[in-house]
């Protein structure tokens, strides 16, 4: 169960504590698209997550987004953005996130995985061997494979919570 489990629990990326990341040595951000920067309908990056990003580079830090969605989505999406991307990852499998760190010329131990769901970017970040980061979805609907994902996410969630592993979901 312990696979389950992100190393943080944040309301959204814009509370990446980034000055943290850096102390700690991380110099590179792989994050989910889909209701983890956007809502999973909306087709571009709002002004305030532009703002972000710009940010997020100015302080040096490496961005690359990594989406089980398909290339139509996120490409039209990240290219605007100037971040670089892979699509169809396939998530949680960890050949994306091992690719993305290749991309970005990084070691995992340098590089933090951000994402709003447990199965897919969080549980596929801790197998890879990453630091995990779980966002609350910016969106209270979803797509039809991520409510799929969703319903196992909550017995997931339920279990550990009732192992007494999580106490954050109240609290957020």
């Amino acid at each position: 169960m312990k696979q389950f489990m992100p190393n943080e629990y944040l309301s959204s990326v814009f509370e990446l504590n980034l000055e943290d990341l850096s102390e700690r040595r991380i110099k590179g951000i792989i994050t989910d698209l889909d209701n983890t920067l956007v809502e999973w309908d909306r087709p571009e990056a709002t002004p305030e997550l532009l703002d972000w990003m710009y940010f997020v580079k100015q302080q040096g830090f490496h961005v690359t987004i990594v989406s089980n969605n398909n290339k139509e989505r996120v490409s039209s999406f990240s290219e605007p953005t100037g971040i670089q991307f892979i699509h169809s990852a396939k998530k949680p499998m960890g050949h994306a996130f091992r690719k993305a760190c290749r991309k970005m010329g990084l070691k995992k131990n340098e590089v933090v995985v951000i994402g709003d769901q447990v199965l897919t970017d969080v549980y596929g970040g801790n197998r890879a061997g990453f630091y995990t980061v779980l966002v609350v979805p910016m969106s209270k609907s979803d797509g039809l494979w991520t409510k799929i994902n969703r319903s196992l996410e909550r017995l997931v969630l339920r279990r550990l919570k009732e192992k007494g592993l999580i106490q954050w979901e109240e609290s957020k």
